[in-house]
């Protein structure tokens, strides 16, 4: 199954977060946070909000932040993804 975002949202696949820290501390699965960088996975072709065309500014492949709590998480084909605007993309890694 394909995830085919609509308007001026994004999918992202969060990227896999450190199990240990500089120090070599193994962290376990609850104290770990879930990551703020991802990969994006699809982009919409944009359109009106707020009486505004938005133009889409990201493409697949970008490696992004997001806001924290951001986003709804789906989970498709045993794989979770977020779903969320283009707004919420605070920063694209280079």
């Amino acid at each position: 199954m394909k995830i085919r975002p609509l308007g001026d949202r994004v999918v992202i696949k969060r990227l896999k977060v450190e199990e240990t820290t500089k120090s070599g501390i193994v962290l376990p699965g609850s104290a770990q946070e879930k990551p703020q960088e991802a990969e994006v996975v699809a982009v919409g072709p944009g359109g009106i909000s707020n009486g505004k065309e938005v133009k889409m500014e990201l493409k697949v492949g970008d490696k992004v932040l997001f806001s924290k709590f951001s986003g709804n998480e789906v989970k498709v084909d045993g794989i979770e993804y977020t779903i969320l605007r283009q707004d919420d993309i605070l920063a694209v890694l280079e």
